[in-house]
């Protein structure tokens, strides 16, 4: 991971895994503009179509591209699903099959490279995703204390707010719990975009915390069929480090891999 990439955590919302994904960002050709010279001083009269690059300017036209790419190949794919599918099929290690790394030489985490470096070709069919809709944003505004009057700027109509929704249900590809004091269940909806088929998870717990997904498998008999599942979590035992611990779960059937990080925190 580059020095200079966006890190975690969520400062606005902990409850919300950022960043979402890592994508190329480092010596990139790209295309330059013509107005001014590669040194950017205005002595320099030198003019090139394209320059090597770095920055997180960079990372983001490689993603806004696979966008591109999954849109023409599902149009009928909300933003949300196409975002899911990008994050579910990223992956965490590096091209030498060794965990990815920090530019200090220490393990990368989940506050480094969100869901792991996007992979397109996976993308393109991911088996499950994680769906939005409008609903799934108007709680989440009521959690965040948006009264009637805000939420009408947001909402087709009144909105009455539930009220035991909390942050971590809002259906995102990635699950954080910054403030893990007792079991803490939590709520996903995921989607069917593949063939019919049964997914069972599999579950890297982190450090001293216990993880339970029920159900442990999910069948689906049709295309765009939603299922929910609930995942608990609960610190094994005194003193855990109050410090963030990362794990992952992995819904799969065999043929998909659906992979979504686990973020906790003992407060």
């Amino acid at each position: 991971m580059a020095k200079f990439s966006s890190r975690g955590p969520n400062r606005i919302e902990p409850a919300v895994l950022k960043p979402d994904v890592t994508a190329p960002g480092v010596d990139v050709i790209a295309a330059f503009t013509g107005a001014f010279g590669p040194s950017r001083q205005p002595f320099d009269k030198r003019r090139t179509p394209y320059m090597i690059m770095s920055g997180t300017s960079m990372s983001c036209p490689h993603v806004a591209g696979i966008v591109g790419l999954l849109r023409a190949i599902h149009p009928d794919w909300s933003p949300a699903a196409l975002k899911s599918a990008i994050m579910t099929t990223a992956k965490t290690k590096s091209n030498d099959k060794k965990r990815m790394l920090d530019q200090d030489g220490q393990p990368a985490t989940p506050f480094m490279y969100g869901s792991g470096h996007v992979q397109p070709n996976f993308a393109a069919d991911p088996g499950l995703v994680y769906d939005t809709n409008v609903n799934d944003y108007l709680n989440f505004l009521c959690a965040h204390g948006y009264n009637e009057t805000l939420l009408n700027a947001f909402a087709d109509g009144p909105y009455t707010c539930p009220k035991d929704f909390s942050f971590a249900d809002f259906n995102y590809p990635s699950i954080a719990v910054p403030d893990l004091n007792g079991p803490v269940t939590v709520t996903r909806r995921v989607k069917n975009v593949g063939a019919p088929g049964t997914y069972t998870v599999r579950i890297k717990a982190p450090a001293k915390v216990s993880v339970v997904v029920e159900p442990s498998s999910l069948e689906f008999k049709q295309t765009g069929e939603e299922k929910l599942f609930k995942v608990t979590l609960n610190p094994i035992m005194n003193g855990m480090p109050k410090d963030y611990e990362f794990g992952h779960l992995i819904w799969s059937d065999g043929l998909h891999r659906v992979k979504s990080p686990l973020v906790v925190k003992h407060e």
